[in-house]
């Protein structure tokens, strides 16, 4: 058997390339660009409505004119789970999201008991409408509740108060929804401990199925960045965390990736699919999709124009594609466990082969070196971050990075 430092080497040079026996799960991704104000932390693909003026109609007949141009890539492989992202989905109208998801299921083959989420906020009109949505087709909700504090609110730049916020949930079950996710924030301006686990208890109270939560990071290019608000020190949000997995664990929410946290039953299956390095395709103005091609065995990363008034102008041409690019070898194994290992169950062992095309012995010496420092465990089914490794999965992968 090859050394380590030989397979690493042979991998780099492209002496051994991916083969694929199967092609992993399918997923969609479709962006809506459009928010009614851009929150000062946020560095998403989001843009503000300019005097309300959202072009559903010619945006929603883009996305299906986006789908046809890629199908060829997907012929005839069905499809696992709908996310629709942005920006603020929840602002189009029912009727669009139901003639939509028409659209995907005439073109896609679509599970009957797929998952289909949508992204919403917790304002009093998108609240409106949430069981129309269901009526539609929806059937999972994400609500970005991000804190129930109407001062921190403010300053996160929401448009809702916290009062919305748990009417939305409220709205949402009598709607019929059985699987909804919120979106709740800690580490925030001036937050005290106190002060977040008032947060994660009022979210709690509401009895969502599934938690994504999360520390307020600042990205670079938000306003955010060029003026840091004060917050919390390192001590304290790592308290924060700590208090907050406790209750979550206490109420029966368990944590199964870094920041997803869910009851039995209600793990957000779309995004399970990237954190096992499947294929999803994006659709929408700066949508990303990565594919595996079974005639090349390549894996292909692709993204679509950020704009969206440029997406609009160029849909359906070869301009629509702003970046195509084929990974290459140590590229898919760096990307494959940076999602792998978010996830506390770790992976399969036989997964790393089936989703890279390459065999597992090519990080062999790098997996003994990370198991010797504690940062992992595994057997022979099961590669999984030990608690520390979790706590510092950055370093963790730095292991596995080829300079």
């Amino acid at each position: 058997m090859p050394t380590h430092e030989t397979a690493i080497l042979t991998a780099v040079t492209g002496k051994i390339s991916p083969r694929f026996e199967t092609l992993p799960p399918l997923a969609l991704y479709i962006h809506i660009p459009w928010c009614t104000r851009k929150c000062p932390y946020c560095d998403f693909n989001s843009h503000e409505l300019q005097q309300d003026s959202l072009p559903e109609a010619t945006y929603l007949e883009a996305l299906i004119t986006d789908l046809e141009q890629d199908l060829p890539l997907v012929w005839g492989r069905p499809v696992e789970t709908v996310f629709i992202g942005g920006g603020t989905p929840s602002l189009l109208s029912p009727d669009g999201i139901d003639w939509l998801l028409s659209q995907l299921r005439a073109r896609l083959p679509l599970k009957p008991d797929m998952e289909i989420t949508l992204e919403a906020n917790p304002g009093t009109i998108e609240a409106q409408r949430f069981k129309e949505f269901y009526d539609a087709g929806i059937n999972r909700l994400s609500i970005g509740v991000q804190s129930f504090d109407d001062d921190t609110l403010f300053q996160l730049g929401r448009i809702h108060t916290g009062e919305q916020a748990q009417q939305a949930m409220v709205k949402a079950r009598e709607a019929g929804f059985e699987s909804i996710n919120l979106d709740l924030m800690f580490g925030l301006p001036g937050q005290s401990t106190e002060a977040a686990m008032q947060d994660l208890s009022t979210a709690l109270a509401l009895q969502p199925d599934h938690l994504s939560y999360y520390q307020l990071t600042i990205e670079p290019g938000t306003p955010f960045h060029h003026h840091p608000p004060p917050r919390p020190d390192d001590d304290h949000i790592a308290l924060i965390q700590t208090q907050g997995q406790q209750l979550l664990a206490a109420h029966g929410y368990i944590q199964y990736e870094v920041s997803a946290y869910a009851r039995t039953g209600h793990r957000c299956r779309h995004n399970l699919n990237y954190w096992r390095f499947g294929d999803y395709l994006g659709i929408g103005a700066g949508a990303h999709g990565k594919l595996t091609d079974p005639h090349t065995h390549a894996i292909v990363r692709m993204s679509k124009i950020r704009s969206p008034f440029r997406y609009l102008e160029n849909v359906g041409t070869p301009a629509c594609i702003q970046r195509h690019h084929r990974l290459q070898a140590e590229e898919i194994v760096l990307e494959f466990l940076m999602n792998a290992l978010r996830l506390n169950e770790g992976f399969d062992s036989r997964l790393f082969t089936e989703r890279t095309g390459l065999p597992l012995y090519i990080v062999g010496k790098s997996l003994d070196k990370a198991e010797a420092d504690g940062l992992l465990e595994r057997n022979d089914l099961r590669i999984r971050p030990t608690n520390l490794g979790r706590r510092y999965l950055n370093n963790l992968l730095e292991y596995f990075v080829i300079s």
